[in-house]
């Protein structure tokens, strides 16, 4: 298990982060009645066919007005889409049920707890695999269909969701969190983040330093490689060390723009070939802080160049910009 699959389940073996995983992502009707004071684990002593504990798995139970509802979080961080998820599923939810029954874990009337079975993903691609175990099996005619077994699993696809809800970045809410910053497209927006995380935390100190852990060794070091993490102890220190760094970034592009576009100029000994040379390095910077994915404010302040210009060279393409003559007034 890789530290980023470790940090997840340190994640989400708080109750905190499971109480807003089912709060903000799961929008149905029983949500309103479970009771999040009485969230507790459950020991996973079950083993799977190839005889090995599940490590990617956390059990909780919560009371419902009903009694109680135990949640089955399968973390799946694997880059290939499981066809047969809801296959997986089935299995290690009978599997809990078998051990439930070797416990006399049962309701008052003498059943077996409901399970709500939900995969957490955040690969690349979307996930498309059934999400019921009866849309694997052949459909048949006749009576024979009655057999079919169906169970169905709720999928958490982290990109889809981050792609679908750009507005939720401000959502006090920390599995939001989270995920926003898994897919922050800039050290602008990271940093905005990392602002509201700190903000939010600040009543879950073990919280705190299970996200300063994975911002430490997982996230910042595959976003900025060679950044020096050592010395940063607080979230708020990680949100001065991003904005700091689109600062200097900013300065030295600036910096190496207008030296480019005075050479330019000079190279050509007119008025005219400087101003198109300051031009052309204007819209080299621009482009190199798009790449970055930095906010059209901070580029248009860097650059001094127009809303309109931006807008312009962003329709164009970043890799498909011309880069001769000025820029229109």
């Amino acid at each position: 298990m890789t530290y980023h699959d470790k940090s997840y389940k340190r994640f989400f073996s708080d109750p905190v982060m499971v109480r807003d995983l089912l709060t903000g992502f799961i929008h149905e009707d029983w949500i309103e009645d479970l009771d999040f004071s009485t969230l507790e684990t459950v020991k996973n002593q079950f083993v799977t066919d190839d005889l090995r504990q599940r490590e990617d798995d956390i059990i909780w139970r919560i009371r419902s007005r009903e009694g109680w509802v135990y949640v089955y979080l399968l973390i799946e961080f694997q880059s290939r889409i499981d066809r047969y998820m809801a296959v997986r599923m089935m299995n290690y939810v009978s599997l809990l049920y078998q051990e439930l029954i070797r416990q006399k874990q049962f309701t008052s009337s003498g059943k077996l707890p409901p399970v709500f079975p939900v995969v957490l993903y955040n690969g690349e691609r979307r996930w498309n695999a059934e999400l019921d175990i009866k849309g694997l099996i052949q459909e048949i005619s006749g009576s024979l269909s009655r057999y079919t077994p169906s169970m169905r699993y709720m999928i958490l696809d982290e990109g889809q969701w981050v792609a679908e809800h750009p507005e939720s970045a401000v959502q006090a809410n920390l599995v939001n969190a989270l995920f926003q910053m898994e897919y922050s497209q800039s050290p602008e927006s990271l940093a905005t983040l990392v602002a509201h995380l700190a903000q939010w935390s600040e009543h879950h100190p073990r919280l705190k330093k299970v996200f300063l852990g994975w911002l430490k060794r997982v996230l910042l070091p595959n976003r900025f490689p060679g950044v020096k993490l050592d010395e940063i102890n607080d979230l708020y220190e990680v949100k001065d060390m991003l904005a700091e760094r689109v600062k200097n970034w900013t300065e030295e592009w600036k910096a190496q723009g207008l030296e480019q576009g005075l050479e330019q100029g000079l190279e050509q000994g007119l008025e005219q070939g400087l101003e198109q040379g300051v031009a052309l390095t204007r819209i080299q910077i621009a482009k190199k802080m798009l790449s970055q994915g930095l906010s059209d404010n901070i580029i248009i302040d860097a650059t001094e160049l127009s809303d309109k210009e931006l807008q312009g060279l962003k329709e164009s393409g970043i890799q498909g910009i011309k880069e001769s003559g000025t820029l229109s007034s």
